[in-house]
């Protein structure tokens, strides 16, 4: 997708959606009880979304700064990032576009690895995940906290490639995955909600697939 006048439209058309309420069928599932969520379609492939801009981040310049509310703010480089203890999680991938992916491998540092190393302070509820596009997004401390989090370098045993958000991305699989932000910045915890590039044009803040958590 071009930049400039290409993002302006697809932004326009997910704002459209919105509105419009498109893809719901009214038929949740609060309970899980099917592995597919209400309105969705599986997919083998794996489709590229983005908007209109893919970063290139060396892995020599690339840096993670984790901040916000937290008793020990750190910012890693990629040595540092690899350097902690690394994980795999196999899951779903549930996109707001409709499609969903089956038994995705991930390798990466799981979301209680950065807990435990930078001390989130007790007022912290909130995490906003910033990526190298100004993308944003935010969730809540528990979410991010669920055992199947994780921050993801490799995907099916493979680096994970630029398009895809590559050299690391966030992977929260119970949400839809505008909440699993690409070429992954900058992790902030607040006290406060910070809703972020999508939230604040009509999509859920919380965006759970299987309550068709769509839009807000």
């Amino acid at each position: 997708m071009s930049e400039g006048g290409g993002r302006d439209k697809l932004v326009a058309a997910k704002e459209a959606w919105a509105r419009a309420g498109r893809l719901l069928t009214g038929r949740p599932d609060p309970d899980r009880a099917m592995r597919l969520p209400p309105g969705q379609r599986l997919v083998e492939t794996w489709p590229v979304l983005d908007l209109g801009v893919q970063p290139h981040v060396p892995l020599a310049d690339w840096r993670l700064a984790i901040d916000g509310a937290v008793a020990n703010p750190v910012t890693l480089d990629w040595d540092g990032f690899q350097a902690l203890p690394q994980t795999e999680d196999v899951s779903d991938i549930h996109c707001v576009t409709q499609w969903s992916r089956y038994d995705n491998r991930w390798t990466g540092v799981a979301t209680s690895v950065i807990l435990d190393l930078v001390k989130p302070l007790a007022s912290a509820a909130h995490v906003i995940l910033h990526g190298y596009d100004g993308y944003t997004t935010n969730v809540r401390l528990d979410h991010f906290a669920e055992a199947d989090c994780l921050l993801a370098h490799a995907h099916d045993g493979r680096p994970i490639p630029r398009e895809h958000g590559g050299p690391v991305r966030v992977v929260i699989p119970r949400y839809y995955f505008w909440k699993s932000a690409k070429w992954l910045k900058r992790i902030e915890f607040s006290a406060v909600d910070k809703p972020g590039f999508w939230e604040v044009r009509g999509y859920h803040n919380v965006g759970d697939p299987w309550t068709e958590e769509r839009y807000g």
